[in-house]
C-alpha cells in the first residue's frame, strides 16, 4: 500500500473541507447536486474552519524559507505570491460581474457563491503564507525559547480563530480580552527581528516597499470581504464574518508590526549586544596564552563562545588529548565537553563523525540534515549540522560538532566566525605547547627557536591574487626571532587590506605580540552588521589603529609598543585610504607625474598612549591610484642597514632604487632593492629585521 507525506494528506484535507464548503454555500435556498437544500450552519462552519487549519499546518510544514542572509529572497516571493493571488481574486470578481450584468450565459446567485468561496480561500492561502513568513523573519538568529514562545503565539491563535468561528455569544470583555492579550503578544514577538539590522541602506527601501505590497494585498482582499458579507445572496453566517474580521485584524496588524521594525530599526541594540559578544569571545581567545591558562581552558573557551555565538542547539567538542611527538611527564586530563547532548547521542556521533571527515581537513557543513541523513540514530530531529576539524599544518586538535534543530541553521556569517574562532584557537594551543616545550627545556636557545617557529606560522604563506595588483614580499630577521610582521586579508567588494608592522623588542615575547596584533587585525575586521552602507562594514584605517590600540593596551607591557601602517585598498573606486602609527613612510612612484615620492604623514605607535587621546595621533589618508603606480611598504630596518663605514641606508637610496625599477614587475623591484641593500651592507650582520613589500597596480585594470 502507498504511503503519503503529512502535506499530501493535508492538502487532500483542504481540498474536502472546501469542497464541503462550496456545496454548503451553494445550498442555501437551493438543492445542489440532488442533496437536501439548507445544510446545516455548522457543517458550513466545521468545513471552514477544516479548510482554514489544513492550509495552515500545510505551510507549518514546508522548510524554513529564509537560506542565510535571504531576507529579500524571502519577501520578494512572498510579495509575488500576493501578487498572484489578488491577481487570482481580480480575475474571480470580474467574472462575477460579468455574469451579473447578464454578459454571461450563467446563473447570478451561483456563480456569485462559487466566485465568494474561491476568494474566501484565496485570502487564507495569502493569510498563511504572511504568517509562515513572518515567522521565519522573527526566528532568524532566535534563541529555543523565542521557538517555543513562536509556537505558543501559533497555539492561541488557531485556538482563538476557532473559537470566534463557533461561538456566537460570547461576552464582549471576553473578545477584547483575547484580541488584547495576542495583540501585545504578538508585539513582543516582532521586537525579535534581528534580521532588520543586517540590511544595507538599499534592501530596507527593498524590504519596506515589499512589506507595503503585501499589507496592500490583504488590505484588498479584507475590503472585498468586507462587502461580500453583506450580500443577501452570500447568507454568511454572522461568525464566519466575525472569524474574517479577527483573522483579517491579525494579519494587518502583525503586517503593519513588521513595517514598523523594518522602518525604525527597533532590533538593532540586541544585534549590537550579540556583535559585542562575538568580538569579547574573539579578544578572549586571542589573549588565553597571556593569561596562562591550560589546553583544557582553551577547549572550554572556544565550545563555549561557539555555543553562545552560534545558539546551537546540541554540540560536542572531541579533544585530543595532546600531541604525540611532545613528551610531558603528567598530562592534564581533557575535559569531555558536551551540550544539551543525551548519552545515546554522544555514542552515535563518536562513531559517525570519524566516518564523515574520513581523513579530510574541510569542514562539514549541511543545512538539510533531515533530508541528507549524514547523521542517524540521534534522539531528536536536527535540520542542521557543522562539523569543523580543528588541525594545524602538522597536528590534529579535535573535532567542534554544532547541531540546530532548524534548517539552514548555519549561514556565512555564522561560518565566518566559526572559522575565526577555530583558527585562533589552533594558533593558541600551538603557542601553548611551543611555550611548554619552552620551559622544559630550560634552554634560551630552544625558546628562541620556538618563538621562531611561532613567528614563521604567522607570515602568510599565499599571497594575495588578483586581477588589478601584483605583489611581493621579502623578510628577514636579524637574529633567531624577530618583531616584524605584516598580514593581508580580502574583503568583499574588491578591497584589500594589508598591515605591516614591528614589535618592539625580540625574541618570544616579540613573538607572542605579533600573534596577538594578528588576532586583533582578524578581530577588528569582521564585518559590522549595524552599517547602514556595504562600504562601512569595515572600520578605516584610522578607527582600526583606534581599536586595535585600546585592545593592545589590555595585553602589551607598559614597557612595549608596536609601530604599524595599514592600508585598504579599494579596486572598484580605484584608490585606497591608510593611517600610519610611528611606522615608515610609504614610498610610491606616481605614473602619471613619473615621480617618486614619500607619504609624509603624522602618527603615533601603538601601545605609546593608552587612553582615548590617541585618536588625535592618527590620521586617514587618502589616494587616488593610477595604473602602473607602485607602492613600497617597508621596516625601519631596510632603512638603518649599515655598510663598513657606519652610513645607514636611507630614505634617498631607497627612493632612488625604485626610480630605477618602477617599469619592472613587483617581484622584480623588490628584488632589485634587497639586492642593492644587501650590497650596501656587505660582510655585516644585519643591524635590525628587514621586511620589504612592493604592490604594483597593474596597467590594464579590469572594468569596475
Amino acid at each position: 500500500m502507498p504511503t503519503f507525506r503529512r502535506s499530501v494528506w493535508l492538502l487532500a484535507g483542504a481540498t474536502g473541507c472546501w469542497l464541503l464548503l462550496l456545496l454548503g454555500t451553494l445550498s442555501q435556498g437551493r438543492t445542489v447536486l440532488g442533496l437536501p437544500a439548507d445544510w446545516p450552519r455548522w457543517l458550513l462552519l466545521l468545513a471552514q474552519g477544516g479548510f482554514a487549519a489544513s492550509v495552515f499546518l500545510y505551510a507549518r510544514l514546508q522548510p524554513n524559507p529564509l537560506v542565510g542572509h535571504g531576507f529579500l529572497v524571502v519577501l520578494r516571493r512572498l510579495f509575488w505570491r500576493g501578487l498572484v493571488l489578488t491577481g487570482l481574486l481580480v480575475g474571480v470578481q470580474t467574472f462575477v460581474q460579468l455574469t451579473a450584468a447578464h454578459a454571461l450565459p450563467l446563473p447570478g446567485d451561483s456563480t456569485a457563491t462559487v466566485g465568494y468561496t474561491i476568494s474566501l480561500a484565496l485570502f487564507i492561502i495569502l493569510l498563511a503564507q504572511t504568517l509562515y513568513v513572518w515567522r521565519s523573519l522573527v526566528s532568524f538568529r532566535g534563541s529555543s525559547r523565542l521557538q517555543r514562545e513562536w509556537t505558543a503565539f501559533e497555539l492561541l491563535l488557531g485556538v482563538a480563530l476557532l473559537f470566534q468561528l463557533f461561538v456566537w455569544n460570547a461576552p464582549d470583555f471576553v473578545r477584547v480580552a483575547v484580541i488584547t492579550g495576542l495583540g501585545l503578544f504578538g508585539v513582543y514577538l516582532s521586537g525579535h527581528q534581528r534580521w532588520v539590522a543586517y540590511l544595507s541602506q538599499g534592501q530596507k527601501l527593498q524590504a519596506i516597499l515589499l512589506q507595503l505590497g503585501v499589507l496592500g494585498f490583504l488590505l484588498l482582499f479584507l475590503f472585498y470581504l468586507r462587502g461580500a458579507q453583506t450580500n443577501p445572496v452570500l447568507l454568511a453566517p454572522p461568525t464566519q464574518q466575525a472569524f474574517l474580521v479577527l483573522t483579517s485584524f491579525f494579519a494587518v496588524f502583525y503586517a503593519v508590526a513588521g513595517l514598523a521594525v523594518t522602518l525604525f530599526n527597533l532590533p538593532i541594540a540586541d544585534v549590537y549586544e550579540q556583535r559585542r559578544a562575538e568580538i569579547l569571545s574573539l579578544q578572549q581567545l586571542s589573549q588565553i596564552i597571556q593569561r596562562g591558562q591550560t589546553a583544557a581552558e582553551i577547549y572550554q573557551a572556544l565550545f563555549t563562545s561557539a555555543v553562545q555565538t552560534i545558539h546551537a542547539d546540541t554540540a560536542w567538542l572531541c579533544v585530543q588529548s595532546q600531541r604525540a611527538d611532545v613528551a610531558s611527564p603528567q598530562p592534564a586530563p581533557m575535559p569531555v565537553l558536551t551540550h544539551e547532548l543525551a548519552s545515546a547521542d554522544l555514542a552515535a556521533l563518536q562513531t559517525q563523525v570519524p566516518a564523515l571527515l574520513a581523513g579530510k581537513q574541510d569542514e562539514i557543513v549541511d543545512n538539510d540534515l533531515l533530508r541528507s541523513q549524514r547523521l542517524t540514530g540521534l534522539s531528536q530531529p536536527f535540520g542542521s549540522v557543522a562539523v569543523l576539524p580543528l588541525h594545524s599544518a602538522t597536528h590534529h586538535y579535535g573535532v567542534l560538532v554544532l547541531l540546530k534543530k532548524e534548517q539552514a541553521g548555519f549561514d556565512p556569517e555564522d561560518l565566518s566566525i566559526l572559522h575565526t574562532f577555530t583558527t585562533q584557537t589552533v594558533l593558541s594551543l600551538e603557542n601553548l605547547q611551543l611555550a611548554q616545550e619552552a620551559r622544559i627545556s630550560q634552554s634560551a636557545q630552544d625558546e628562541l627557536r620556538i618563538a621562531a617557529l611561532v613567528q614563521e606560522r604567522l607570515i602568510p604563506k599565499h599571497l594575495p591574487t588578483d586581477n588589478w595588483f601584483e605583489i611581493s614580499t621579502y623578510a628577514q630577521a636579524a637574529k633567531e626571532v624577530g618583531g616584524d610582521f605584516y598580514d593581508f586579508l580580502h574583503l568583499p567588494g574588491q578591497r584589500l587590506a594589508v598591515l605591516i608592522g614591528d614589535v618592539s623588542g625580540k625574541g618570544v615575547t616579540a613573538a607572542f605580540h605579533t600573534a596577538q596584533m594578528k588576532g586583533i587585525f582578524h578581530a577588528l575586521m569582521q564585518p559590522n552588521p549595524l552599517a547602514k552602507k556595504d562600504r562601512d562594514r569595515y572600520p578605516d584605517p584610522q578607527r582600526f589603529m583606534m581599536k586595535a590600540n585600546e585592545a593592545l593596551t589590555h595585553c602589551l607591557e607598559r614597557s612595549s609598543f608596536i609601530t604599524a601602517a595599514f592600508y585598504l585598498i579599494d579596486y572598484e573606486a580605484g584608490g585606497f585610504s591608510f593611517a600610519r602609527a610611528g611606522h615608515c613612510h610609504t614610498l610610491y612612484y606616481h605614473s602619471i607625474k613619473e615621480e617618486v615620492s614619500y607619504f609624509r604623514s603624522e602618527g603615533l605607535g601603538l601601545g605609546i598612549l593608552r587612553d582615548g587621546s590617541y585618536g588625535r595621533h592618527v590620521k586617514n589618508q587618502f589616494w587616488d591610484y593610477n595604473p602602473g603606480d607602485v607602492m613600497v611598504v617597508y621596516t625601519d630596518g631596510i632603512l638603518e642597514a649599515r655598510n663598513a663605514e657606519g652610513d645607514e641606508y636611507g630614505e634617498e637610496r631607497l627612493a632612488q632604487m625604485l626610480s630605477e625599477s618602477f617599469y619592472q614587475s613587483a617581484e622584480e623591484i623588490n628584488r632589485h632593492i634587497r639586492h642593492d641593500v644587501q650590497e650596501f651592507s656587505k660582510g655585516l650582520p644585519l643591524h635590525d629585521d628587514q621586511t620589504l613589500l612592493v604592490i604594483k597596480f597593474k596597467a590594464a585594470q579590469p572594468q569596475s
